[in-house]
């Protein structure tokens, strides 16, 4: 790499982390204050893409407005040879990838990290912001069971009054795995919107699958709107009969019959157990295995209709 192409801005590369469709994302550090930070820069071949443009700084745009411990710092948007977001650099996985290797990975340290995820989410949500794409994927956890919540590219701001009744949305946007009906059936989306999805992570934290599968895309996006909730202790017989019915509850068709905030969630689940007996932390830890990776996939994942992911 030639000298000029070692800066971007005051931002000096250091390590290129990951590769994805539009951006890349390099560990870098700020030439005066010598501070590491993550950036998520798009493509060469993209710099001029009005369109990823728009994304990143409708990215941006959410993100400035959450200061919380447990919700990813995005710094600054920048315009210099390539558009960019700064980000703080939280070196860890994500959840998806610690639950690769099953979730007995998290298990031992899972309250916590269901506690801070909702906390993220409970934060963004006093902001008027529904993040609209929950999943294991956009939660940074570290080895401690720190957690972050990540990539805000179709996040919206809750809609109230007019702009409920004049909603209109061509696509529905989300991912399969994770979405509730009404996001699904392109209606009106709130704070109970996420509850949902939250509650299909919670049972994938809690499983290590998710709660439905499908032969096809759409058999699975009709699965979320009319087949049965499953409870989690189908797959896991250790799981208190409090903690499955409160996913359960979480995950109900009618957002009316879901918690009706993360506030009211966090209330009931800090009185619950997620495991009648207690897992042990795992002999090799996933971040042992995992040590080269820092930065989460979603980071650099575009936002936009369906994911194809399941």
């Amino acid at each position: 790499m030639s000298k000029s192409r070692d800066f971007l801005g005051p931002y000096r590369l250091a390590r290129l982390i990951r590769v994805g469709s539009t951006a890349e994302v390099w560990e870098a550090i700020e030439e005066n204050s010598q501070e590491r930070f993550a950036l998520k820069v798009l493509k060469e071949s993209l710099k001029a893409n009005r369109e990823e443009i728009n994304l990143l700084k409708h990215e941006y745009t959410v993100a400035k407005d959450l200061a919380s411990p447990r919700i990813i710092k995005v710094v600054e948007y920048r315009e210099d040879s390539r558009p960019m977001l700064v980000l703080e650099l939280f070196s860890e996985l994500n959840m998806k990838q610690a639950l690769r290797t099953g979730p007995e990975s998290l298990a031992f340290m899972l309250d916590k990290i269901v506690e801070q995820s909702a906390e993220g989410l409970y934060y963004m949500h006093t902001k008027n912001w529904i993040h609209l794409d929950v999943k294991p994927d956009n939660f940074l956890v570290s080895r401690e069971g720190v957690v972050k919540l990540i990539d805000f590219t179709i996040s919206e701001k809750k809609k109230t009054g007019l702009g409920r009744m004049f909603h209109r949305v061509k696509l529905a946007k989300g991912t399969r795995s994770y979405m509730a009906p009404e996001q699904i059936r392109r209606k009106v989306c709130d704070e109970r919107t996420d509850i949902y999805s939250f509650g299909c992570v919670l049972y994938e934290l809690a499983t290590g699958k998710v709660p439905y599968t499908g032969d096809t895309p759409n058999d699975l996006l009709n699965k979320h709107l009319s087949a049965s909730v499953p409870s989690p202790i189908v797959h896991n017989d250790n799981v208190t009969r409090e903690f499955a019915d409160l996913v359960k509850s979480m995950m109900a068709k009618r957002p009316d019959d879901r918690p009706p905030s993360m506030w009211e969630f966090l209330k009931v689940f800090r009185g619950v157990e997620i495991f009648k007996k207690r897992p042990r932390a795992p002999e090799v830890s996933v971040f042992d295995n995992n040590s080269s990776i820092r930065a989460p996939d979603d980071m650099i994942r575009k936002g936009g209709p369906i994911d194809d992911q399941e």
